[in-house]
Order: C-alpha cells, then sequence, then structure tokens
C-alpha cells in the first residue's frame, strides 16, 4: 500500500508553510485544462527569509541542494492551497531550477537535485519529471536557486 503525498510528508517531519506570496506582479499558479503552472519561487525559510547568495562563492552545493529542497517544500503548499488534497496530482511534469551561481560553477544538477528529491520522496513515481537545471548570473532579491513547475492533475 502506498502512502499519500500527505503521510510522506509526515513521514519525513515536513511541515508546509503558509503559502508565501508572489514578490511582484504574478500570482503563484495558473491552471489551464488540466495542467498547474507554479510560478517560480525562492527558497523560503520558516522565519520567512530567504537563503541568497552565490553557490560556489557564498553557498556551497550542499547548502544550495537544501535551498533547492526549500522551495520545493513551499511548491507543494502551493498544491495543497491549490488544490485542497496533494493526492489530486497526477504528474510533475516538468521542473525548470535556476541556480544564481559563480561563472565557473558546473554542478548546477547536484544543486536542483534537492528539488527533485524531494518530489519523488512526497509524491513517488508521481514526482520523477523532465528537468532543467541551468546557472543565473542574478536571481530575484539574491536568491539562492529558483524553481518553476509543471503539474498534470486529475480530471
Amino acid at each position: 500500500m502506498t502512502n499519500t503525498p500527505e503521510q510522506n510528508l509526515k513521514k519525513h517531519s515536513i511541515t508546509l508553510n503558509e503559502v508565501s506570496q508572489p514578490i511582484a506582479s504574478y500570482v503563484n499558479c495558473v491552471r489551464t485544462g488540466n495542467l498547474l503552472f507554479l510560478s517560480g519561487k525562492g527558497p523560503i525559510k520558516e522565519d520567512k527569509t530567504y537563503v541568497t547568495g552565490k553557490v560556489g562563492k557564498d553557498l556551497t552545493i550542499e547548502q544550495g541542494n537544501e535551498a533547492a529542497r526549500l522551495v520545493a517544500i513551499d511548491h507543494i503548499a502551493v498544491l495543497k492551497d491549490e488544490l485542497g488534497d496533494l493526492s489530486k496530482v497526477k504528474r510533475i511534469v516538468k521542473v525548470f531550477g535556476m541556480v544564481n551561481c559563480t561563472s565557473d560553477f558546473i554542478d548546477q544538477a547536484k544543486v536542483i537535485n534537492g528539488y527533485s528529491d524531494l518530489m519523488f520522496s512526497v509524491f513517488g513515481e508521481k514526482g520523477r519529471h523532465a528537468r532543467s537545471a541551468v546557472s543565473m548570473h542574478a536571481l530575484p532579491l539574491n536568491f539562492a536557486d529558483e524553481v518553476e513547475v509543471i503539474v498534470e492533475i486529475e480530471d
């Protein structure tokens, strides 16, 4: 018997924060048909501050990875707010991960694994997704990373 996403959150001792509000002129989520497009989010901590800095200079790969994990938690909170029940997620389809890093940094994939690994831990096979992990010269508010995601939901 497979655990529900909510049971998996509990199993991993993850508590969802209140959904963070957009920092500019956009919305957290747009639904079209059975797809949800979640806006890019930065890594927000429980105390409502962000993980900031460049990976490869200010942050280690591990710290960047943990920051990406925080973005996943925030996105799951958006999904919970939008759907009410995380079991309505049919598939995490596409993840686009952006890493604020130095020009010589080459381990973007290891950083964004923090996001991907958590999605798999919470949603199981439904959490496996197509993905891009790219470097950015800068991100809003000096975020360590930012991720946007496309999610398929049950009809």
